[in-house]
């Protein structure tokens, strides 16, 4: 098997697909992104995820795929077309490129996924041998993860990642206005746990993956999960800020919709591939992690 040395990247100017580019450029690796639109340098590729259309001859020779694309399960409420949307974005799209990892015998093929895939856990610690939960969420990553098995002759790997934290995006990046004005609080009733990463380690983890000998599933989260009422507390005292004025359930339902279950919801997810692979955080604990953050 050659060594990796080119790799390609779906979902690029994302949270985490534009800090994963930049990390793999720094380490020397020659970067191909894989964009929707029409390319403008040799570095783009051009694909349709929808119609299942890629341009195989310019990523021949690439080593390594990331499939980090698909649509934004927080982006809009969860309508009966945009569950759709949801859905689609992630078969159509993995099986687009699984398809192309197969053809082109890439070394990995490395897809998304996340731990919306076990459900509600409840206080229940899951690792990657639990089975995966039976609400919308779980059957979209059991789905999404079948279709990635679509390359049988390619190391795959599923990514099932967990709440990233980084104050440039996601969920950090929109709870830290409220919380520097002191307006933040738990949600709900602050006992659901909530499996986190920095996006720091998640990049880290990714690369260590590429460039291992492992397949199959993989949490992608902290070995120290937190309840949300602990993790609202962290971040106010790293703020310090109270952490006064609690978001009651039924207002995140109004203003969420079905997305509030994955802010409610509890999940308690252990990285156990990756511990067992000894792969080291630098950000094993929430207070520490939010510290540095935000510094």
């Amino acid at each position: 098997m050659r060594s990796i040395k080119r790799v390609a990247v779906t979902g690029s100017s994302g949270l985490i697909g534009s800090a994963l580019v930049a990390k793999l450029k720094s380490d020397g690796y020659q970067v191909q992104k894989i964009v929707r639109r029409p390319t403008r340098s040799s570095e783009e590729v051009k694909w349709d995820p929808i119609k299942g259309e890629i341009d195989l001859n310019a990523l021949d020779g690439v080593d390594a795929v990331f499939h980090l694309a698909g649509a934004g399960v927080g982006d809009k409420r969860w309508s009966a077309a945009y569950r759709s949307e949801i859905l689609n974005s992630r078969l159509l799209g993995t099986t687009t490129i699984a398809n192309a990892c197969q053809q082109l015998q890439t070394n990995v093929f490395i897809s998304a996924s996340a731990i919306g895939y076990y459900g509600e856990t409840g206080n229940r610690a899951v690792t990657e041998v639990d089975k995966g939960g039976s609400d919308f969420l779980s059957v979209v990553c059991r789905e999404w993860e079948a279709v990635a098995d679509l390359a049988p002759s390619v190391r795959t790997i599923k990514l099932r990642t967990g709440l990233v934290l980084d104050p440039t995006g996601g969920a950090l990046a929109r709870m830290l206005p409220i919380f520097k004005f002191g307006l933040g609080g738990k949600l709900g009733s602050g006992k659901q746990w909530w499996s986190w990463i920095t996006l720091h380690d998640q990049i880290r983890a990714m690369i260590f993956l590429m460039n291992s000998k492992l397949e199959g599933a993989v949490n992608l989260t902290s070995p120290n999960p937190v309840t949300n009422q602990e993790f609202t507390a962290a971040l106010a005292r790293v703020l310090k800020r109270p952490a006064l004025f609690p978001a009651p359930a039924f207002a995140l339902k109004a203003v969420l919709g079905g997305f509030s279950s994955e802010v409610l919801g509890s999940k308690k997810v252990i990285p156990k591939v990756l511990t067992e692979a000894k792969f080291e955080f630098d950000y094993p604990f929430v207070s520490a992690a939010l510290t540095a953050l935000i510094d």
